[in-house]
């Protein structure tokens, strides 16, 4: 039976090496990139598309061109310039017309990235004199053309192209050519006929959107350029409308279910709140009060809190958890609801402990008796207050912390991951706070708060910068709080963009806020050097190397020491408090102090390597020196010229807060950077819709719809085999 007629007779999960001839790297490039069938085959989208009339032969180049080149590339070597002694990288490329000179400029690694004799394509603007042309710092990347191939003679097995040719992700193994060329094969087939479209027909022409054949056909194989935006325009919607519809669906489901109606007292939480050491925000008074009203209804709450760093959420928690804590259960007089508080880490986890500790130990006001804390990890566990000293904690057992859960006795229960064993049992719980909780799968929330028979409210937060139409869909299932005043007497951090022969003035900074008594963070890409033959391609500063140069040659009159993901949790934790208590003056990290760490000591924040970094994680790090009123200085190192970076780093410096951040990202990096594709959960394509809102808000409006007619799916039968496909478990991780 020959291929097509196979293709006629078959779905399009059939795997993909049943109808292909593949040798052992391309199975593994396949396995890497997660493509084990047909269907996964067919939906590799393209990432972008050349202009066949860029592609130039290299005798026919002309000063300013921006052309591709493809050919072999010899010669390459690293050199210092003569002048500036700037870092270069130069080769030269040749085809089958002629050959012309290449340099990096300050990326002297490209020369390692690449052999002599590669096949390469090159993209980039040719300068230089008329007599001299050179290709400036161009884009490369291997390819199986040959050198001997001239432009005119790459596409002829493609004569329905126009202009436009596909470019795919690719892996070592299988180029960008060999998926076209398979792609082709399949859509030559009679396997769209197959394909049942998932998005209702009314849908698609009220948005003017094609369907699914036509868009498959368009996306692969554009005759214009309006072809492929419609189709990627059509994909995007789709991945949007189908993780808005799971979304409705899951928020139906949850109104559904019963909960916890906790009539609030407003005297005793007014009181509750002059325990602060500071004033609310008007956000705070309002965020407070929309979750106190979500608590009085029968439905339970489910909020996201969002909110920069330092911008108060802790607070918040703590007095809503209040109101909780002074309500005791259903037709009783005495005794507590519960609530639980969730953390990404344990050090986090800690300070939320010690926050509530500061929050609710005995006043002499109106609040009623000491409350019980508790805190759970996997390191061990403490509860407040101790019978010895009614002003602090105690450790004790699992087993007789678990016992106190289990009866009601502890109300209010901190912890990590460990808050979903199995163990843990709540007798009343009520309400669950979730921290940083785009770190927490949905699958895992739903442990948590479902442990009872009546479901309790959940308050999610994060001091994550999200962009609206990204909250709109990740969190479609959830109520949206914005805290977006910072408390009153905090001062704008100076951030300054630095280079390295501005080092020691900028060490100099650094340490006028030591001599003053305040304390420094410095951050670095790396926790150990690399090897040899990766230290001159990667070039960024290692935690432990960094920390030794800082100790030996910059600050040696004061106490450096380290913290990365690699240390013990008893390390991570003895580190940090002796950072907090001023015995480390210099604290040189990972990113693992990008969530929640609160030294208010510290007003310094030295950013290695930047551009290895998220604008949303950089704006996280420099956060961490934003949590008193004493002047905040944030120093950001790159070696990157790119504008795209110098763009980036400009919008940390301009932007007034974390939201207009976020929408900085998206527009100058891409939404499929933004945090980390992987963090969400979501396709490139899916990520680019968050550009745009009204499709956002198209889509989650007609997700709802179907849901208010629907909210089983059981006249949308497709579109729920859609979602248990693609979306049974969401995780946004």
């Amino acid at each position: 039976m020959g291929f097509f007629a196979i293709l006629k007779n078959m779905l399009p999960s059939d795997a993909i090496q049943k109808h292909f001839r593949l040798i052992e790297s391309q199975k593994k490039a396949l396995k890497k990139l997660g493509l084990e069938t047909l269907h996964d085959l067919l939906f590799h989208l393209p990432l972008k598309y050349e202009n066949i009339n860029d592609i130039k032969n290299i005798s026919d180049l002309k000063k300013d061109d921006v052309a591709i080149l493809y050919g072999k590339i010899t010669g390459l070597k690293t050199r210092k310039a003569f002048r500036s002694n700037r870092p270069i990288a130069e080769g030269t490329i040749e085809d089958a017309t002629g050959k012309i000179k290449i340099i990096w400029f300050n990326q002297p690694y490209i020369a390692k990235m690449v052999t002599n004799d590669s096949a390469v394509k090159l993209t980039g603007k040719i300068t230089g004199s008329d007599k001299n042309l050179y290709v400036a710092n161009p884009e490369i990347e291997k390819t199986e053309v040959l050198p001997t191939e001239t432009p005119d003679s790459l596409f002829t097995t493609t004569p329905h192209l126009d202009s436009f040719y596909p470019t795919y992700q690719n892996s070592r193994g299988i180029t960008s050519k060999w998926f076209y060329h398979k792609i082709q094969k399949i859509l030559s087939s009679d396997i769209l006929d197959e394909l049942a479209d998932p998005i209702p027909v009314e849908i698609l022409k009220r948005y003017n959107l094609p369907s699914l054949k036509t868009a498959l056909v368009w996306i692969h194989t554009p005759q214009k350029e309006r072809d492929s935006i419609s189709a990627r325009k059509r994909f995007a919607f789709e991945e949007v409308f189908f993780i808005q519809v799971a979304k409705q669906k899951e928020r139906h489901a949850h109104d559904e279910e019963p909960s916890f109606t906790i009539p609030v007292e407003k005297k005793n939480v007014t009181t509750f709140v002059k325990r602060f050491p500071f004033v609310l925000t008007t956000s705070q008074d309002n965020a407070i009060k929309e979750i106190l009203d979500d608590f009085k209804t029968p439905t339970a709450m489910s909020r996201l809190l969002e909110g920069d760093v330092g911008s108060g959420k802790t607070a918040v928690a703590a007095t809503t958890a209040y109101a909780v804590t002074a309500t005791p259960p259903k037709n009783q007089n005495f005794g507590n609801l519960q609530t639980a508080y969730m953390a990404p880490t344990e050090i986090l986890a800690k300070q939320h402990f010690e926050s509530f500790i500061e929050y609710f130990a005995p006043r002499n006001d109106t609040v009623s008796a000491p409350v019980f804390i508790g805190l759970i990890t996997s390191s061990g566990c403490k509860k407040f207050p101790s019978k010895v000293d009614p002003t602090k904690a105690t450790d004790i057992s699992r087993t007789q912390l678990l016992k106190w859960v289990q009866n009601g006795e502890i109300p209010i229960l901190i912890g990590t991951h460990s808050l979903i064993q199995k163990t843990v049992q709540f007798k009343n719980l009520a309400y669950v706070i979730i921290d940083e909780q785009h770190r927490f799968g949905t699958m895992q929330r739903q442990k948590l708060v479902r442990k009872d028979a009546v479901t309790p409210h959940l308050l999610s937060m994060t001091a994550t910068p999200i962009p609206r139409t990204l909250a709109l869909t990740i969190y479609g299932d959830l109520d949206l709080t914005l805290l977006d005043e910072m408390p009153t007497g905090r001062k704008p951090i100076i951030t300054e963009m630095v280079t390295n022969d501005a080092r020691e003035q900028t060490y100099e900074k650094a340490r006028e806020q030591l001599r003053l008594g305040r304390q420094v963070y410095v951050i670095c890409p790396r926790i150990d050097e690399p090897d040899e033959t990766k230290a001159t391609a990667l070039r960024v500063k290692s935690v432990k190397e960094e920390a030794k140069h800082l100790q030996q040659n910059i600050f040696k009159e004061y106490a450096v020491d380290i913290l990365h993901s690699k240390m013990r949790p008893n390390e991570k934790e003895e580190t940090m408090e002796q950072f907090s208590q001023n015995k480390i003056q210099i604290l040189v990290a990972t990113s693992v102090i990008e969530v929640g760490v609160n030294i208010p000591n510290a007003t310094t924040i030295i950013i290695e390597g930047a551009d290895r970094f998220g604008l949303a994680q950089l704006h996280q790090l420099r956060g961490r020196v934003l949590r008193s009123s004493h002047q905040a200085y944030c120093f950001v190192f790159t070696d990157s010229k790119s504008k795209n970076t110098s763009d980036r780093l400009r919008a940390l410096k301009t932007a007034k807060n974390g939201f207009e951040l976020a929408e900085h990202d998206l527009k100058l990096r891409g939404a499929g950077e933004l945090g980390g594709r992987r963090q969400w959960g979501m396709s490139d394509i899916a990520m680019e819709a968050m550009k745009n809102i009204k499709m956002v808000e198209a889509a989650r409006t007609e997700a709802k719809k179907i849901i208010e007619k629907d909210p089983l799916l059981k006249k949308h039968n497709v579109i729920q085999k859609h979602i248990d496909e693609k979306y049974s478990d969401l995780h946004f991780e």
